[in-house]
């Protein structure tokens, strides 16, 4: 199966997910976040950068309750943060 290119969207939402459960987690380890949302530290980091912008949702809703974040004030503030452009790289 081929994956369509994420839009600028995605990979700015993307990389505001990551900086938001990054500044949640402090100064707790990664590693340790990662264990107790059952996630590989690998994939943690991944989603802290950016570099998996569109996380599955069972692995958000993991961080948010190992972080203490509400998934619905998570998914406002991503939408608080999206650029203005809509369009798909070719």
């Amino acid at each position: 199966m081929v994956r369509n290119p994420l839009t600028d969207d995605e990979r700015h939402r993307g990389l505001v997910l990551g900086r938001l459960l990054q500044q949640a987690r402090g100064a707790r380890s990664a590693a340790a976040v990662a264990f107790e949302a059952g996630i590989s530290l690998d994939t943690l980091r991944k989603i802290e950068r950016g570099a998996i912008a569109t996380p599955a949702f069972f692995t958000v809703a993991a961080l948010a309750r190992v972080l203490g974040l509400d998934l619905t004030a998570l998914g406002e503030a991503l939408a608080e943060e999206r650029p203005q452009t809509n369009s798909r790289v070719a």
